[in-house]
């Protein structure tokens, strides 16, 4: 059991980071082109995301980003199944084109990426975020993936229908997100 729900967190985390990729720009959402890595590094709490199979029995997840003194960024991602059970992956972002820090790589380590490294790393597009780094668009180029993140656990009804507008006008279909559970309600 322990095996398999360290598989899935690993398989998850590498998903959450789109594993497949794109080349067409043309079609591509926009993204932030630069972030601010050091007001993007800390907890982000997912708030929503699309679906897909490695998160399928997570209720409640939420990262953590940390800048390392090489320029790359330590990733850890935490998900809260159905059962309350914790699982974390640990990983490595970096930029995709140097200088530009809104399209990242991230490799998590797992087996599979210790086998296969040129395939396991995924693209992680901060879509959108607010002047603060109080709430955050991420996403993978092909509108597969989509994470509504914030820096707390619930946001107001008013900043989630800013989040969805933003995501809808990228082209990402809102009405399959599936919402994080428990989450307190905010005025």
């Amino acid at each position: 059991m322990a095996m398999r729900t360290a598989l899935m967190l690993s398989c998850m985390t590498l998903a959450l980071m789109g594993c497949v990729g794109s080349n067409d720009d043309h079609r591509s959402p926009p993204a932030t082109e630069q972030v601010d890595l050091q007001r993007y590094q800390g907890t982000w709490y997912e708030l929503a995301r699309l679906p897909m199979f490695f998160q399928r029995n997570c209720v409640q997840s939420e990262a953590h980003y940390s800048l390392r003194e090489d320029g790359r960024i330590d990733v850890t991602n935490r998900c809260k199944e159905k059962d309350g059970a914790w699982n974390e992956a640990h990983g490595i972002a970096e930029a995709q084109v140097p200088g530009r820090t809104d399209k990242l790589w991230v490799r998590f380590d797992n087996w599979f990426s210790r086998l296969a490294p040129g395939l396991t790393k995924g693209e992680y597009w901060v879509l959108y975020h607010d002047k603060d780094y109080r709430v955050a668009l991420v996403g993978h180029p092909n509108r597969e993936y989509l994470w509504l993140l914030s820096r707390t656990p619930a946001i107001t009804d008013q900043t989630r229908d800013q989040l969805l507008a933003i995501a809808r006008k990228q082209g990402y279909d809102t009405s399959k997100l599936i919402w994080r559970e428990d989450a307190p309600a905010v005025p």
